[in-house]
């Protein structure tokens, strides 16, 4: 049995009165933080992911050029240590 009782009816769409207007604060108070947030990260001079995933690439691809040269350049040396020590065999 259900009764048509005003003072509950009432107090029900206050209670969802409230729990639409909290949940409207909590909104405006989300946007709030992250503007405010946002505003400071800004003065921090961060970079994006995109740029740090594009700076890392680029390191990586330095450093496996660089590897490649320190092989070339100690190849380089013992074949010319070689030949020092042919020439220094051929002279005697």
């Amino acid at each position: 049995m259900q009764t048509d009782n005003k003072f509950f009816d009432d107090l029900a769409k206050l209670g969802q009165s409230a729990a639409g207007t909290l949940h409207g604060v909590k909104g405006e108070f989300e946007a709030m933080f992250r503007a405010r947030l946002d505003y400071i990260l800004k003065d921090m001079d961060l970079v994006t992911r995109e740029e740090f995933e594009v700076v890392r690439d680029m390191a990586k691809e330095a450093r496996a050029e660089n590897e490649l040269l320190v092989r070339r350049i100690t190849e380089i040396e013992k074949q010319l240590t070689a030949k020092a020590k042919t020439r220094k065999d051929t002279k005697k």
